[in-house]
């Protein structure tokens, strides 16, 4: 009897590890997949200052109706980060007030990923609602201090996105306080 229990356990113990193995080399692809939709909305970031920055900003929807934000901005460098706003409003008005603080971005990777489900009021914010909002994404040089009124790279967001196909607006200095 004690042959059969242990080789009972011997099986049950290799088939937990082997399940185990499969369960964590699943690909990356298939645990994105399954985290998302499918649904994304990408806008370009110009370059907001005499600093030569720009980029883009990536809305991805979220398979419970959130949104992951993806910032990927090219000519930052060095160990410090950026801070990364959601604006109400298009990029050239002044003293925009801030709808979210995102992730900020890291200068040696130019990179940013928030996973966004409220708004700086804590109002709920879907995927769908940042389609169409008036709003805009800024990239300050710095939180505090002289730097933080200058301004990497900004672009507007959702309803407002398309706005400068047809050339540059003019880039204002914004609200870096929450209201």
């Amino acid at each position: 009897m004690k042959k059969i229990f242990k080789l009972f356990t011997a099986v049950a113990v290799s088939a937990f590890f082997t399940a185990l193995f499969f369960t964590s080399c699943k690909d990356d692809k298939y645990a994105e997949e399954t985290e998302f939709t499918g649904n994304e909305a990408s806008y370009t970031l110009f370059q907001g200052s005499d600093l030569n920055t720009h980029g883009t900003v990536t809305f991805k929807e979220k398979v419970d109706g959130f949104t992951q934000v993806v910032v990927d901005l090219e000519g930052t460098e060095g160990d410090i980060t950026h801070p990364v706003h959601l604006h109400l409003g298009d990029i050239s008005l002044p003293d925009a007030d801030i709808a979210a603080l995102l992730t900020p971005l890291n200068a040696s990777t130019g990179a940013s990923i928030t996973n966004l489900r409220t708004l700086s009021d804590e109002t709920a914010i879907t995927y769908k609602d940042i389609l169409e909002m008036e709003a805009s994404v800024k990239i300050h040089l710095e939180e505090s201090g002289p730097g933080r009124d200058i301004i990497l790279a900004a672009g507007n967001i959702g309803s407002i996105g398309d706005q400068l196909k047809n050339g540059r607006l003019k880039v204002a200095v914004c609200d870096s306080e929450i209201q």
